[in-house]
């Protein structure tokens, strides 16, 4: 088997989870810009795709959770699962401009209140944020990196092509046009490509990508089934994509045949039953590296209850991770803090 290091200098690195997203709301160009400031190695994008075939930067392919789409276009939702959701793919880029950004949230289904996710993170409903377009966010870092000097790179995420096929949109050559628009178009330039849908990322592996000369470095992200991340279609019905696979035993080599790294939840890599004394480290790291790739987990955080019982701090989780994990980087909403780790 060949052996493909992507990470030749073995140097751990820090990915901004949607920006700075512990300290401004998530995806806002300012959560990105505080990010660069904080040195991390790459920043992360989440891109859906409008009614107009625009490409903007969001977690969800609906509004619903980080704007006022409801108080502005009260009428302008589907119901899914019982639930009434405004659908980016429903709005023009003009609509979705108008819409004011905020800090995520829930609706109380009692008292239709909102409650904002992470209560300690910035004020839901302060100050003006705006959805922005994959192009803005590129020439925003890349303008960043002009005026400091620095070479922070791009993460983008194609989020759920699936959902984007069903409604009859080709969200993945979309998002590979504008990256080699912007100069990204080999494995040495300062991007990643991650997607939760094994069957995409094999598509653009072996054909959209050798159709626009392109050969970017892709990464698997890794879900639970029952979150439903993934679904394939079998004419009109959507079926949920079944993951088990990838946990098995020879699945990291089957990956490498079509990606550069995986990127798994971080309990995945560490039974969460675990004692600090007794780390139960599944063997996903070890097989992945063997197949040449890099692992890269989700979603570091300080807030309350998302530090593993076994790690007796936010450091500590990074020290286990990094050291006796060995994953080659973190998804983090906090990146100053991981990037202060690694420089000591």
């Amino acid at each position: 088997m060949e052996i493909k290091n992507i990470n030749t200098s073995n140097e751990k690195i820090v990915i901004a989870h949607r920006g700075a997203s512990g300290y401004l709301p998530e995806h806002s160009i300012a959560a990105k810009a505080m990010a660069h400031a904080m040195n991390a190695d790459y920043i992360e994008q989440d891109v859906v795709m409008t009614k107009d075939d625009q490409l903007v930067v969001l977690h969800d392919h609906y509004l619903d959770r980080v704007t006022n789409v409801m108080d502005v276009f009260p009428d302008r939702f589907r119901m899914e699962k019982d639930q009434k959701r405004w659908f980016v793919i429903d709005f023009t880029l003009d609509e979705i401009k108008q819409l004011e950004m905020t800090e995520g949230f829930d609706i109380d289904a009692e008292t239709g209140e909102l409650k904002q996710n992470y209560p300690n993170r910035f004020p839901m409903k302060k100050s003006t944020f705006r959805v922005v377009t994959l192009s803005e966010e590129i020439e925003l870092i890349q303008g960043l990196n002009q005026s400091t000097g620095k070479d922070i790179g791009i993460y983008v995420e194609i989020k759920s092509p699936w959902f984007h096929r069903f409604e009859g949109k080709d969200i993945t050559t979309a998002v590979l046009q504008t990256l080699k628009q912007y100069g990204y178009q080999n494995k040495s330039d300062k991007v990643f490509l991650q997607c939760f849908d094994a069957n995409e990322l094999f598509k653009i592996k072996n054909e959209i990508m050798p159709a626009l000369d392109m050969d970017l470095k892709l990464v698997q992200l890794i879900a639970m089934n029952d979150w439903d991340e993934t679904m394939t279609i079998d004419g009109d019905k959507l079926i949920p994509y079944d993951y088990h696979w990838m946990f098995e035993s020879g699945a990291m080599e089957k990956i490498s045949e079509y990606a550069d790294g995986i990127g798994p939840w971080f309990p995945m890599l560490v039974d969460v039953e675990s004692q600090p004394d007794d780390l139960k480290i599944s063997h996903m790291v070890k097989e992945a590296h063997q197949a040449g790739m890099v692992v890269h987990p989700y979603t570091f955080r300080t807030d309350e209850g998302h530090i593993p019982p076994f790690a007796k701090d936010f450091n500590d989780m990074l020290d286990i991770y990094f050291n006796q994990v060995g994953v080659d980087g973190v998804f983090t909403d906090y990146p100053d803090l991981a990037v202060e780790f690694l420089g000591k």
